[in-house]
């Protein structure tokens, strides 16, 4: 009996040791989250860093600081989870970048983002998995089956384009802007859906009908989570225009909005689809209707809130990238012939690189035959940016790389550390080097000229609201509350072949108009309740 109470006493003194240094961990990496934060806003001006080099510096210098103290045993507080990364971390900030999106210049040039997006990163995994294969058997790497070749191209044809996004204006460049930043997205939810067609596939089995039904899969996946994305949308703004729940309560919809843009990624997870197009396509859909149906103090707390978590959650994924990179576990398995993890990793480097121009220039060539207008076509410095915003690698490849060649972040062959540290040091060095030098590119391809006309409409415009409030689903600045650049209507077939863009944009005003927001809600369609603050200051909105 006594010995069976002193057990229990021990293993009560285990958790309560455990639950100690849990919130040890917790509160160092919060502070340093707060660090990251203060340099980073110190550092606003500076002409090489971002926010994002300085929390993975943070990381890393956090790491050599821990394992020096652990006596080499350990360099992190938290250790690497792809499932923490993608259930947690990645939501929020696919979900604000569709919340806060110029939606027109998106889908003006929806064609040359799925375009650079989906066929640039087949096109890019292809290059990448047929050098790796034909490189690292001459490497003696270890031994690595085709799924593994294929699964490293998936993995690196992955970007990162933080970096290249933090320094481009949406205001000043928006067809670049809208080209990088909407391939990153397409880019991650065809990455994410190529590396999890490839572990379902039986690859030793190939035959021709594996192309097709891999093409078909994709299309259902793409579609399906884009169409779950906007279903969710549109029941959130039809919920709270017929409720009006912030006639009682602000905190409730507010609670409501945020929930539901999460739940629209789990669906799509729970139904095998891609979350990350799902929860983009979400945001658009909540910012052009769901955003206009609550109060404006809902509206300026959704828009600063769904800011905050998106860029909080960046800074951790960096932060966490930078201390997990010097896990002593993963090291120690190439400490023995470090020439061949760094030759691996200047081969997957350089397949990066390649694979990246091997879409790029070609697939923008073909992009500017189909458009007529000068002011459409993209030039060859701003093809050079697009092709640069694309060589960061980030915490997808690091996720994807874990899923692939461990075992809850634990691997024991040699083959696997090889590939887990070469991808710790393709992306630290492709964020780090090729982030420092992507401000002074850009400086040196664009110089700034801002555009005055712009400038006067971002005056006019009331500062509470955000970049999409007056903005219709199809619309930019220029379409706001009045129509400063009329749209030419085509009176004939040869007018509408001549400006197509127009002519969709036109026919979508019309239907959103008589269909959409009547029943959905949207700018000018809130109810307005006795004495709510829609009433006394609806003129603002209307």
């Amino acid at each position: 009996m006594v010995f069976e109470i002193s057990s229990v006493v021990s293993k009560l003194q285990m958790v309560s040791t455990s639950d100690h240094s849990s919130v040890v961990s917790m509160n160092l990496f919060v502070a340093l989250l707060c660090a990251c934060i203060v340099i980073g806003h110190l550092l606003e001006e500076n002409r090489w860093m971002n926010e994002s080099i300085t929390a993975l510096l943070i990381g890393i210098s956090t790491g050599v600081v821990i394992l020096l103290f652990s006596g080499g045993k350990s360099s992190h507080i938290l250790v690497f989870s792809e499932d923490l990364f993608f259930i947690y971390l990645l939501p929020p900030i696919i979900f604000n970048a569709g919340f806060q999106v110029k939606k027109k210049q998106f889908f003006v040039n929806f064609m040359t983002i799925i375009l650079f997006g989906a066929i640039g990163t087949l096109i890019s995994c292809a290059v990448i998995t047929l050098g790796a294969s034909q490189i690292f058997e001459k490497l003696d790497i270890g031994p690595l089956e085709l799924g593994d070749y294929l699964a490293i191209g998936a993995i690196f044809a992955a970007t990162d384009s933080v970096c290249t996004l933090q320094v481009l204006n949406q205001d000043e460049t928006p067809l670049l802007y809208s080209l990088v930043f909407g391939e990153g997205v397409v880019n991650d939810a065809t990455s994410v859906v190529l590396f999890n067609a490839i572990q379902s596939f039986d690859l030793n089995h190939i035959d021709p009908s594996i192309a097709l039904h891999f093409l078909g899969n994709f299309l259902y996946l793409f579609v399906a989570s884009t169409m779950l994305g906007v279903l969710t949308g549109l029941l959130s703004a039809y919920i709270i225009k017929k409720l009006y729940i912030g006639r009682h309560s602000t905190d409730r919809e507010v609670a409501l909005m945020m929930l539901m843009a999460y739940l629209s990624y789990m669906l799509a997870e729970l139904c095998y689809l891609s979350g990350i197009l799902t929860v983009f396509f979400c945001g658009i859909v909540m910012s052009h209707y769901t955003w206009h149906n609550v109060t404006e103090s809902s509206r300026i707390t959704t828009k600063h809130s769904f800011a905050t978590l998106s860029f909080v959650a960046e800074i951790f994924i960096f932060l966490y990238v930078g201390m997990d990179a010097l896990d002593i576990e993963k090291w120690k398995f190439v400490s023995d012939s470090p020439g061949t993890s760094i030759a691996a990793s200047s081969v997957l480097l350089g397949l990066v690189l390649v694979g990246r121009a091997a879409f790029v220039f070609p697939l923008s060539f073909l992009s500017n035959l189909a458009k007529k207008s000068p002011n459409e076509k993209i030039s060859f410095r701003q093809q050079v940016i697009i092709w640069w915003a694309g060589l960061m690698r980030g915490a997808v490849s690091m996720a994807l790389a874990y899923n692939q060649f461990t075992m809850s972040g634990h691997t024991s062959l040699r083959s696997n550390a090889v590939m887990i540290t070469s991808t710790i040091t393709v992306v630290l060095f492709s964020t780090v080097v090729f982030g420092l030098m992507t401000k002074p590119l850009i400086r040196l391809l664009l110089p700034h000229t801002p555009n005055h006309k712009e400038i006067n409409i971002v005056i006019a415009t009331d500062a509470s609201t955000p970049k999409s409030a007056t903005v219709p689903l199809l619309g930019s600045a220029q379409d706001s509350e009045v129509d400063i650049d009329p749209i030419h209507r085509p009176s004939s077939i040869r007018a509408l072949l001549r400006t197509p863009t127009h002519t969709v944009h036109r026919l979508w005003r019309k239907f959103d108009d008589a269909f959409m927001r009547p029943v959905f809600g949207g700018r000018g369609f809130v109810p307005v309740e006795p004495g709510s603050p829609s009433e006394r200051n609806g003129h603002q909105w209307r």
